[in-house]
């Protein structure tokens, strides 16, 4: 497994924007990595993944147009650029990292790294 340690989460005002950046302990090139975040009393859920090979991402729809997910291979880091913050952004966001993953990756891939979590909190 990889290890995770999210940064970048903050308190920002209805329309704000925020980065968040995953450093991870090695090279995550071939594997999936995602964003999710947890709401207040809700399951987490899926915001963002893309497969490392070739760039590929998908977005929950909440977030589709708002938010960026990239991933920077020689700094052993992933990001999240999020515009347009609303209210209902306010969550814990984690990163997550798959074992290699030889095609494209979605939320149901199998995510066994997790990092510790970093707070987004969305005023209006």
């Amino acid at each position: 497994q990889v290890q995770l340690v999210e940064s970048g989460g903050g308190s920002v005002q209805t329309g704000g924007s925020l980065r968040l950046s995953c450093l991870a302990s090695r090279t995550t090139y071939g594997h999936c990595m995602a964003w999710f975040r947890q709401l207040p009393g809700k399951e987490r859920g899926g915001v963002a993944v893309i497969w490392t090979s070739n760039g590929g991402t998908k977005y929950d729809e909440s977030v589709s147009g708002r938010f960026i997910i990239s991933q920077d291979d020689a700094k052993k880091t992933l990001y999240l650029d999020m515009d347009g913050l609303k209210p209902e952004d306010t969550a814990m966001y984690y990163c997550a990292a798959s074992e290699f993953q030889p095609g494209p990756c979605d939320f149901a891939t199998p995510f066994p790294s997790w990092g510790q979590g970093t707070q987004v909190t969305v005023s209006s």
